[in-house]
This record gives C-alpha cells, sequence and structure tokens, in this order.
C-alpha cells in the first residue's frame, strides 16, 4: 500500500468505515494473547479475512496487525532455536533461561506497544503512517510530555 494512498484516501473516516470494528476487535485479541495465546491466531486470521474489504486507512491498520502477528511468530522461532543452541553448547542453564525471560518481557513491551499505538491512530481515525514497520508503524514514541 503506498504511502499517499494512506494520507489521500476518500472520504470522511469515521466508526462506520468498513473494517474498522474488526480491527479494533483483533486488537483487543492481540493484547488478550499476554493471558491465552490463542486469541492471537484467531485475530490474525481475522485480519486476513477483512482486508481486502477495508477502508485504505483501515487497511493500514490490519496490514499492521498482520505483520505484528508474523514479526511476533519469527522472533519467537528464531528465539527458540537460539535457546535450544546455548543449551546444546553446555552454558549454564540459568543462562539460557534469563535470557529468555528478558527475550519475552521485550516481546511483550514491543506488542503491547504496537498495540496501544494502532489503537490510539485507530481510535482517532487515522490510518498507520508505516505498517511495514518492525517498530512502531513510524509512530514517534517518548516517555515524556512534549
Amino acid at each position: 500500500m503506498s504511502t499517499s494512498l494512506l494520507h489521500d484516501y476518500s472520504g470522511n473516516p469515521d466508526k462506520s468505515a468498513r473494517g474498522r470494528g474488526a480491527a479494533i476487535i483483533i486488537y483487543m485479541l492481540f493484547l488478550g494473547s499476554v493471558l491465552a495465546v490463542v486469541t492471537a491466531p484467531i485475530g490474525v486470521l481475522i485480519a486476513h479475512v477483512k482486508h481486502r474489504g477495508a477502508e485504505p486507512w483501515v487497511q493500514s491498520h490490519l496490514q499492521f496487525q498482520i505483520r505484528t502477528f508474523w514479526l511476533g511468530v519469527l522472533g519467537g522461532a528464531a528465539f527458540i532455536a537460539a535457546w535450544q543452541l546455548l543449551g546444546l553448547v553446555g552454558i549454564p542453564p540459568m543462562a539460557p533461561w534469563a535470557m529468555g525471560y528478558l527475550y519475552f518481557t521485550a516481546c511483550m513491551i514491543w506488542m503491547v506497544g504496537r498495540c496501544a499505538v494502532g489503537i490510539a491512530r485507530l481510535t482517532s481515525n487515522r490510518p498507520v503512517d508505516n505498517p511495514r514497520s518492525l517498530a512502531f508503524g513510524g509512530a514517534r514514541v517518548t516517555l515524556t510530555d512534549a
């Protein structure tokens, strides 16, 4: 999806935009996956199904959600492989476990952050600026009021 399409969409983005309700539900399913992992695959399935029929600005959210899921799966698989290799090398067992907890924590922060940015943009009826981003969709994330 081109950047110009995201910013030059026709029509008035509002709560009745095609696909907006599904995008909200998917963000909630992704956040729910913190407690029940099964909700994330359900969310990505819905995103894949709803992507084509959605308004262009909502499509940016659905693409962002699809990438969030698949990047998470890819990162998880890579980490599990590295974790297994560390175990085979003979590193003391606490090291891979500590790395696992740190990695899991970082992944949770990344996923919750992406959902927070997406929800903030969706509720203000704005597209995700860069849905193909590895971070937060082009949003400037700070911990200050500035």
